[in-house]
């Protein structure tokens, strides 16, 4: 009996994706549904707060998050 490996179905079915992408010469303009994309953002912005706070501790050594450092007091309400 020959094992067949799941990575050949699964690359063709990528190729052929990204060349329906960037396909030439079509005419037809397809959209993505508002509720599609407004999902899509969502999911990346709930993906980039949890690295930022799985990775604070080496942000914050190359200096790109300051919670060392406090609020202007000229910021803050009366």
């Amino acid at each position: 009996m020959q094992i067949q490996s799941k990575a050949l179905p699964q690359s063709s079915f990528l190729r052929r994706a990204i060349r329906s992408l960037f396909a030439a010469g079509e005419s037809s303009a397809e959209t993505a549904h508002p509720l599609l994309v407004v999902s899509a953002v969502a999911l990346f912005t709930l993906f980039v707060i949890v690295e930022v706070d799985l990775h604070s501790a080496q942000l914050q050594a190359l200096g790109l998050l300051g919670h060392g450092m406090g609020i202007d007091p000229v910021f803050l309400s009366p």
